[in-house]
């Protein structure tokens, strides 16, 4: 379990600073709103090149592959803040989305292990430390962005802290951690329940994504906030996030799975709808607030019902195969935020995420009625 908390928490060290920092991203590296857009798709591009693979390496050579990737991604997360210009931060992304995906994948399989081990719910619990790491990083590096600090320091310092976890915690003990396999595996395609899981979580991400991503630049450049306050956007929706995953968790003690993801769409709805629409920064807050709360349980509810289904001999594999489709949310979601907000404005584009997650409410009782996985003989 101290693996899987502290690769969460690891991760979202990162993806904290990152929602902070991205206005100063955007400015040193002189892109506009929509050459942000489309920068940002790479790091969906990167994720999806390397997330399936990740997943067959982690079926093959067990836990030791955890440490590895994420030591990786923390190098990697410096780069962005070396960028000086739409190419430059492009590829600095693609990088990075190779390395976040793969510790995605690494970090997912961990804790879904654990769960399968233990017997108690894990996921919503573990993503909800990730999204208190999220918290963290975010209000820091909103601070120090108010003090005047640029992208380098920032992202270097998380960088330093993500590679000191992987060695010290992450690594030692790994190959005692999701055994590698010792037969050789058939090839496998890909199955349609995982179709159905992988689509669904997709959706969850544009969500999640889209106000993780573009909350701060909504209460910058549409609502003319000062820039702590803006930079504070990302903390205010990972609090949310943080506490509707941890009482999520013990939620599913006493609801299905199915029922938690439909109330968390419809609510994520509700604030996105609000957040896009509020005619003042403090009002936008409290959308994205809920927003947060709502779209918190979605993902990591759908992964721990594909790793269930899977089975321990294949569970590295699915998860790789839902959550390389689901980054296609990561692909389009911030991507799709950028052109809309060109072609029309910000809000509109924020309000039409309202929309993907009203489909994750509708659509979770389809994914409830999968059939269960026979046991392969």
């Amino acid at each position: 379990m101290l693996r899987t908390v502290a690769g969460f928490g690891a991760f979202g060290l990162f993806w904290g600073a990152w929602g902070a920092i991205l206005p100063a991203i955007r400015t040193e590296s002189s892109v506009s709103d929509g050459q942000l857009g489309l920068a940002l798709l790479m790091v969906g591009l990167g994720a999806l090149a390397s997330m399936r693979f990740t997943g067959y390496l982690i079926d093959r050579y067990g836990g030791v592959v955890l440490p590895v990737v994420v030591a990786s991604f923390g190098a990697c997360g410096v780069l962005p803040a070396l960028a000086d210009s739409a190419v430059t931060l492009s590829a600095a992304l693609f990088l990075l989305g190779a390395t976040s995906g793969a510790t995605d994948v690494a970090i997912n399989a961990t804790g879904s292990d654990a769960e399968a081990v233990t017997g108690r719910p894990l996921m919503n619990l573990a993503h909800g430390i990730f999204s208190v790491a999220v918290v963290a990083a975010s209000l820091g590096s909103a601070a120090l962005r108010t003090a005047g600090a640029d992208a380098l320091p920032v992202l270097g310092g998380v960088g330093v802290i993500i590679t000191v976890v992987a060695v010290v915690v992450l690594a030692p003990g790994s190959r005692d951690n999701l055994q590698a396999s010792t037969e050789p595996k058939p090839k496998r395609r890909i199955e349609p329940v995982l179709l159905v899981f992988g689509a669904l979580c997709a959706l969850a991400y544009v969500v999640e994504n889209a106000w993780q991503s573009w909350s701060a630049i909504h209460l910058d450049t549409s609502l003319n906030a000062a820039p702590g306050l803006a930079s504070s956007a990302p903390a205010v929706f990972a609090a949310a996030a943080a506490t509707g995953r941890i009482a999520g968790n013990a939620l599913l003690r006493r609801l299905r799975p199915v029922q938690l993801l439909v109330a968390g769409g419809a609510l994520a709805a509700v604030g996105s709808i609000a957040a896009a629409a509020a005619g003042s920064a403090w009002l936008a807050l409290i959308g994205i607030g809920v927003a947060g709360l709502g779209t918190s349980v979605c993902a990591p509810t759908i992964i721990g019902m594909a790793g269930a289904w899977a089975g321990p001999e294949r569970r590295a594999g699915a998860i790789s195969t839902v959550t390389t489709i689901a980054y296609l949310g990561f692909l389009l979601g911030p991507a799709a935020v950028g052109a809309a907000s060109s072609a029309w404005s910000l809000p509109i584009a924020l309000g039409g995420v309202a929309v993907l997650a009203l489909l994750v409410a509708a659509l979770g009782p389809v994914a409830a009625r999968q059939p269960e996985r026979q046991p392969a003989h």
